[in-house]
């Protein structure tokens, strides 16, 4: 029995064979496997993603991130003495002003100056901050660094992702528009433009929200007691048009459904600042979701498998319910559906 009052990290793992996390995208997307979890009984089926359709009813409501990912991985040389450097940016705080990681660390010290692809793009730190992120004043010829960065950057897929991605925009939603993100929202990976008509088609309507995605939603929980976490903050923006589609899909009794916990943790954090309702809203959010925590907005979520003792898996807990998460889980790994980024699909209802 799962103790709301002294949760641990290690009440969220499961063992994950190396060969089922997935190291390429399926083609065509929407050919990934559907594990379908019932969060009221705990019933796991199986389909495909393709068939989606199948699950949802008109009057549905969809939402989705529409964040786009940044080419932000990009390679130099300290201009100084051409040593290497590699750069990963994850949030811009003015045109040309970013913070960063880099490595190795050593080397960027406040004033050391760096050149990537070949002068394309220079940079100098002006800040080191506490937890050891920088923050770079950029410049480039034309003073437009997004483009610069798809000229010379690359995609910053996961660490456990390995091999080489051919196609930069298989690492984008085929709906990405708000450039901004360090990682993909993968959640809506799986969809076509095809399959988005389809079902628009059958009159469940799709809306968008804006939550750019920092590294920090990834990074490992640390300490044995979940509480003891301390979330990053990302920016999101909830459009008037949404906010007042959710709030006709509820008043119609239709289902609000998120596309991805990105998506997830916009709906609940607009709800959380703004006293239970849905509004147009523009701020950071660091909220953290697992166990016990009191859904607002959601009644359905289509996310992929997660890492073991993650914030993520913690969040997916605390929707579907800790015992039926982790036997999903363990049927899926029982299954081999193929894991994270680039992995199956999971829809919960």
């Amino acid at each position: 029995m799962l103790d709301l009052n002294n949760l641990k990290k290690t009440d969220f793992y499961y063992d994950l064979p190396q060969e089922l996390i997935a190291q390429t995208p399926l083609e065509p997307r929407n050919s990934s496997r559907m594990l379908c979890l019932s969060k009221e009984s705990g019933e796991v089926s199986h389909d495909h993603f393709y068939n989606l359709c199948n699950y949802l009813k008109k009057g549905d409501l969809l939402v989705l991130n529409d964040s786009r990912v940044i080419p932000a991985r990009i390679y130099g040389e300290k201009m100084d003495n051409g040593t290497f450097i590699e750069f990963l940016l994850l949030e811009q705080k003015e045109n040309m002003t970013w913070e960063l990681i880099c490595r190795p660390g050593k080397k960027a010290k406040v004033g050391a100056k760096f050149s990537f692809g070949g002068g394309r793009l220079l940079a100098e730190i002006i800040e080191v901050k506490e937890d050891g992120n920088r923050v770079a004043k950029f410049s480039c010829d034309g003073g437009n660094i997004f483009a610069a960065l798809d000229e010379i950057g690359q995609m910053p897929l996961p660490p456990y992702i390995t091999e080489k991605l051919e196609n930069k925009e298989r690492y984008q939603t085929v709906y990405s528009r708000e450039l901004g993100s360090a990682a993909a929202p993968t959640a809506g990976l799986h969809f076509t433009k095809e399959q988005l008509d389809e079902i628009k088609a059958m009159g469940v309507n799709i809306a968008y929200v804006t939550l750019h995605v920092g590294l920090g939603t990834f990074r490992p929980v640390k300490e044995e007691n979940v509480l003891d976490h301390k979330m990053h903050s990302e920016h999101y923006e909830m459009p008037k048009e949404t906010a007042d589609l959710i709030n006709e899909t509820k008043a119609n009794g239709g289902r609000v459904i998120a596309v991805g916990t990105t998506s997830c943790r916009t709906l609940e954090s607009v709800a959380t600042f703004n006293d239970g309702k849905i509004v147009a809203d523009d701020r950071y959010t660091s909220i953290f979701i697992y166990p016990g925590y009191k859904f607002k907005v959601l009644d359905g979520l289509i996310t992929n498998f997660h890492l073991p003792e993650s914030t993520l898996i913690m969040l997916v807990s605390a929707f579907a319910g800790y015992e039926n998460t982790m036997n999903a889980y363990i049927t899926a790994v029982e299954e081999k559906y193929r894991f994270f980024s680039f992995g199956d699909s999971m829809l919960i209802l």
